[in-house]
């Protein structure tokens, strides 16, 4: 089955960001787990797959968390520049995401992304070691999940460009959405 074509660019991020929110909310939704690209201290790209948990489309802002010790977060206070790739299969669309990312670690945004998250989530941060560091055997797994409070940052991703490839049989399409700092919106159709 050929996916939809959106005939418009207005159509095309309109269904960009109904794929957004739907990654927010779905965890079924290839768009729930997208790839962040950072600049690694070294200078080198870094990579991982993290959790969309929220987007806001008027204020075209994503939101995921992190262990305010791992390196993402090192990476991100050092230069706040990120992107977000995702691809989904069934629909055959990939949107990369550009903008800046700001660490929310004792703000309200954190607390309520904290308050929100469920305690199977909030485990995650209660590890006794840092993300990446190495371990003689597997750690036991953490018993308090209020433990992990001091390790939990919200981050949230402005988007300040749009990237949206629909890859079909008929014709791959591909257009680009790009907002000034006043947040005036430029758009165009570009070649695949």
């Amino acid at each position: 089955m050929t996916p939809a074509q959106p005939a418009t660019l207005e159509d095309t991020l309109a269904e960009a960001f109904r794929l957004l929110a739907r990654g927010a909310r779905d965890p079924g939704s290839p768009f729930h787990t997208p790839t962040l690209a950072t600049a690694g201290l070294d200078g080198a790209p870094n990579l991982r797959t993290v959790v969309l948990r929220a987007f806001d489309p008027a204020a075209r802002s994503l939101r995921i968390h992190t262990d305010r010790r791992s390196a993402k977060t090192a990476e991100l206070a050092r230069d706040a520049r990120a992107m977000l790739h995702g691809y989904d299969p069934e629909a055959q669309v990939q949107l990369r995401l550009a903008g800046v990312a700001t660490l929310h670690l004792d703000d309200a945004i954190a607390d309520d992304a904290w308050a929100s998250s469920r305690e199977t989530t909030r485990m995650c941060y209660a590890a006794g070691h840092a993300p990446g560091v190495p371990l003689p055997a597997p750690p036991a797994a953490p018993q308090d999940a209020d433990a992990g409070r001091p390790h939990f940052a919200a981050v949230t991703l402005r988007v300040d460009s749009l990237d949206w490839l629909l890859l079909a049989r008929a014709g791959h399409r591909r257009a680009r959405f790009d907002w000034n700092a006043a947040g005036t919106l430029s758009s165009t159709w570009i070649a695949p």
